[in-house]
């Protein structure tokens, strides 16, 4: 319970913190721009600094033993000794059976225990019956033995617990050393412009009867220009935040977009607006779902979202069963997936934070698939991540391709392989991610061809009726009735 509480406060520090950045990298200050270049900005320093003590910490954790699946040589040697004394003592053949058999019994019991940590009932049971040529007292050994091992593997299973919990909190003391080094590159690593850019852009907002009073730029690692321009509008006027990007995309010879998220209008007080490049890309979704049979509430949950990042994220979650119980899962992955994407983590790592955060709940059978499709809109890369979710589709003209995963839901363990993988999309393709009661409603061991058949039997154009149309088809292959929760989430990419 303590490192579930230790998690959360750590995720929450992370995205206070990341807040706290936004805020001040879109205020009205900007420090730092008044600095020379050539000087290191001792504040990032001392970020930087933070940034490092985490990632020690992080180490430190890391450094502990990590969890073990069988118990070791000391502590089998341990539950014989226990039984031993507890059994043996009192037995007329003690001498004899631990006197020149001795090195026979000791065999033979730790077959029986590594018998009963195998769990299989056939070596169990061959395990037993050689051990009952051996022992008189057969019964009562054999019982005193199980029960000071299920005392050893009950300890073994909590320690492997506490391990996880630890290994969870040492992922997120590395993400927030992680996150702090990215805030103080976002924070210091903006500069005033060039006086003559500024002057440029001065006459060029006057001419609209806007009074810029300060322009900082930011050059970032992918080449795309960013602009901050505190100004105000004249006269009393409005002008629309669109308008100026429009402006600075005739002056730059590069489509310009003002940051989602921030203000739309520019009116009569001083304001710092953020402006982007544009992205090359749009996204337009559409999903249809169904409802288990005989259930009012599915299991399913997703979001859809594009970040100021030029990224469009979709998520796809369904909770272990059906009904509220699963619906309350997959809706937990999802919003807390949905904070830490907003927040600026990579998928890989919010995945495997809620992951964490699932693991150290600690409650049984509390699992859910996780499919993310990230999609960047400046160059159409689309990155897939997936832990026990269904196969995901892309359409293109006249082929379908499947990107499947045999990876565990998430929440079962901590350690989880996340299976990753990268493809380039282009104009007009479409992406079609479901759930499993998609695809299981199809022919046994057929499932992906049958719905490739579907994909490419569709003609519909908008994402909505291509969704409702799969959906439709699928049904038809089980009578028309949902024998789980099923949901079909369509997106489709357009050039700008």
């Amino acid at each position: 319970m303590q490192e579930w509480i230790i998690a959360m406060l750590v995720i929450s520090v992370l995205l206070v913190l990341r807040d706290m950045a936004k805020t001040f990298f879109r205020g009205r200050s900007f420090l730092k721009a008044e600095q020379p270049a050539e000087e290191k900005n001792p504040q990032k320093e001392k970020v930087e600094r933070y940034a490092a003590s985490f990632r020690k910490l992080a180490d430190s954790f890391y450094g502990l033993p990590y969890r073990k699946d069988y118990l070791s040589s000391g502590q089998v040697e341990g539950i014989i000794q226990e039984t031993c004394d507890e059994v043996c003592s009192h037995c007329y053949q003690r001498e004899m059976c631990w006197g020149a058999r001795s090195q026979d019994m000791y065999l033979g019991s730790e077959h029986l225990v590594r018998s009963m940590e195998e769990g299989t009932q056939e070596k169990l049971q061959e395990a037993k019956s050689s051990w009952m040529s051996i022992c008189s007292r057969f019964s009562q050994y054999y019982e005193t033995l199980g029960n000071a091992y299920m005392r050893e593997r009950q300890q073994l299973l909590f320690d492997n617990r506490m391990i996880e919990s630890r290994l969870a909190v040492a992922q997120q003391l590395q993400e927030m050393s992680r996150i702090m080094d990215m805030v103080a590159e976002d924070l210091y690593d903006i500069s005033l412009a060039d006086p003559q850019l500024k002057l440029k852009l001065s006459k060029l907002l006057r001419k609209r009867h806007i009074v810029l009073k300060q322009a900082w730029v930011m050059d970032k690692v992918e080449g795309r220009r960013q602009i901050f321009l505190t100004m105000r509008a004249r006269s009393g006027q409005c002008i629309s935040v669109n308008e100026v990007a429009q402006l600075l995309s005739r002056e730059f010879e590069t489509p310009m977009a003002a940051s989602s998220g921030g203000r739309r209008i520019v009116n009569g007080e001083y304001h710092t607006v953020h402006f982007v490049e544009d992205v090359s890309y749009q996204i337009l979704y559409g999903v249809s779902k169904l409802t288990k049979e005989q259930e009012k509430v599915s299991g399913d949950n997703y979001i859809c979202r594009q970040e100021d990042a030029g990224r469009f994220v979709m998520c796809l979650s369904d909770g272990m069963g059906s009904g509220m119980d699963a619906n309350r899962e997959s809706e937990e992955v999802v919003e807390l997936l949905e904070q830490l994407l907003e927040s600026g983590f990579s998928q890989e790592t919010a995945a495997k934070l809620v992951n964490s955060a699932l693991v150290m709940k600690g409650q049984e059978g509390n699992f859910s698939t996780v499919d993310i499709c990230a999609v960047d809109l400046y160059t159409g890369i689309c990155n897939f991540l997936k832990a026990g979710a269904s196969a995901t589709f892309i359409k293109r003209d006249h082929w379908v391709e499947a990107i499947s995963s045999e990876s565990l839901a998430a929440g079962l363990m901590q350690q989880i392989d996340f299976e990753t993988s990268s493809r380039k999309l282009y104009h007009g393709d479409y992406l079609i991610m479901m759930t499993d009661g998609v695809l299981d409603a199809l022919p046994a061991m057929r499932e992906e061809e049958t719905m490739k058949e579907i994909i490419m039997d569709i003609h519909e154009e908008t994402p909505k009726e291509m969704s409702r149309g799969i959906l439709e088809r699928v049904l038809g292959y089980s009578d028309y009735t949902a024998r789980d929760d099923m949901t079909v989430l369509v997106a489709g990419m357009w050039k700008k």
